[in-house]
């Protein structure tokens, strides 16, 4: 495995700076703007022959770590240790390589840092061009590529890829980008919101409320989402929406827009308050609702990051996770072990053996968040290609990832079986609850398809 030269101590910065970084990092972590073409402009796929990064002996697949660390450091944001990514990385290429490679060729992983807080699409242009041009990558697993660039961009350049980033791919997004845009941990946005919504109703979140208020990211997703399910199902459970579409592209839009939205709720005496857009919106938005004196009961979800704003007190007012509710698809992302066995799945327990092979262990599944989505992506890889002989590329290794069926599991999340027509690997979610017992979010109720 090769990785980059070793970064240079970090820069400590002045206090004052730190509030603006904050806001800065939560637009690194929700900035989606409108996608550009992808598979089209690739000149179509064929499932005969070989793609990029493919040679008769190896197969170079290139894995992304986000570096938050430098954020961090800026912010006062408490981030549970991932361990050594790189380490984890070579741990998965040697497991893959000792027990048939890909499609009968050597993975060469290959890991490749990205810096949070200088995310822009400028960057992600440059990350792309060394991955697809310099690396010459048959796939690359990403972590946390936000900008609207990305995707496309990998895209456009027949490069595989494995979303390991908890954002919103919406299916038109995946067919968009058809065959190159997969993911092994977690779900598509459409099952998710359907989901979602309908827990909300259930747990009769709304109840005897005439009106909720809505904090969205201004994305194309979103925009469906709100027109396609947000507005039927709510009307048909007697609620208005109060939508804030927040614009992420500056700090200043990002400011104004959480802090207008706060203010527009508050006007209008709005108590219930759900989240579209995921990372960390919501709880940004629950600290800027605390300037604007706003309170209310919210309705989140895994895209809302829950640990962290349970480990984040001084940016997430403890008062607001009062009721909370919602879906989670992402157990390392949701619930402490404490109220989760850990390891609690086949999926989890082979992860974690391949990872000890290595020496590599994790005191608890929040630790191991990172490596569960790399150990996804490294044996979904794997075993979609198993059978594929000379025709390892993009639109080959589609159809096989489907034919799957449970023969793959996913340690990051609930599920595996892509189907016949899916992309996203988690497709299962629990709901998801604040217990002030704990101080700590908790599941609810069995493991359900995501879409019902």
């Amino acid at each position: 495995m090769t990785s980059p030269s070793p970064r240079r101590p970090l820069d400590r910065p002045l206090l004052v700076r730190a509030g603006a970084v904050l806001v800065a990092a939560a637009l690194a972590y929700t900035s989606c703007g409108t996608l550009m073409p992808g598979a089209d402009s690739a000149g179509g796929a064929s499932a005969a022959g070989t793609g990029p990064g493919v040679t008769d002996d190896t197969v170079k697949v290139v894995f992304i770590g986000t570096d938050l660390t430098k954020t961090a450091s800026m912010t006062g944001f408490k981030n549970a240790d991932v361990g050594k990514p790189a380490e984890q990385v070579e741990a998965l290429e040697t497991y893959v390589n000792a027990n048939g490679g890909v499609a009968g060729r050597e993975l060469e992983a290959v890991y490749r840092e990205y810096e949070a807080s200088k995310d822009s699409p400028a960057a992600e242009t440059t990350l792309c061009s060394q991955i697809t041009q310099d690396d010459k990558a048959f796939a690359v697993v990403l972590t946390g590529q936000l900008q609207s660039n990305a995707r496309p961009c990998y895209a456009q350049r027949r490069t595989l890829m494995l979303d390991a980033t908890l954002i919103a791919d919406d299916r038109a997004t995946f067919t968009q980008l058809d065959p190159y845009l997969w993911t092994a941990s977690y779900p598509e946005y459409d099952a998710f919101a359907t989901s979602f919504l309908s827990v909300l109703v259930q747990q009769k979140f709304f109840d005897g409320r005439k009106e909720a208020g809505l904090v969205a990211a201004d994305t194309p997703a979103n925009k469906s989402v709100y027109d396609e399910l947000v507005v039927p199902l709510l009307s048909e459970a007697g609620v208005t929406v109060a939508v804030n579409w927040i614009d992420t592209t500056s700090l200043g839009t990002l400011n104004s827009g959480l802090s207008q939205a706060a203010v527009n709720f508050r006007g209008k005496r709005i108590d219930r308050v759900f989240f579209l857009g995921g990372a960390r919106l919501a709880p940004f938005f629950m600290t800027s609702a605390k300037a604007q004196s706003f309170t209310a009961r919210y309705g989140i979800s895994t895209f809302d990051s829950p640990i962290f704003m349970v480990n984040n007190p001084g940016t997430v007012p403890p008062e607001s996770l009062a009721g909370m509710v919602g879906i989670g698809f992402a157990p390392a992302n949701d619930v402490p072990d404490s109220r989760l066995a850990f390891p609690g799945t086949d999926a989890e327990k082979k992860c974690l053996d391949i990872y000890q092979q290595a020496g590599i262990t994790f005191a608890k599944r929040e630790n191991a968040r990172v490596a569960f989505t790399y150990c996804d992506a490294a044996l979904l890889l794997q075993g979609a290609a198993a059978n594929l002989g000379p025709n390892l590329n993009a639109a080959a290794w589609g159809t096989a990832a489907r034919a799957l069926g449970p023969a793959f599991s996913t340690a990051g999340g609930f599920g595996g079986e892509l189907g016949p027509d899916g992309y996203a690997a988690g497709t299962g979610y629990r709901i998801l609850k604040y217990d002030t017992g704990c101080a700590c979010f908790t599941y609810d109720g069995p493991v359900t398809p995501l879409g019902q």
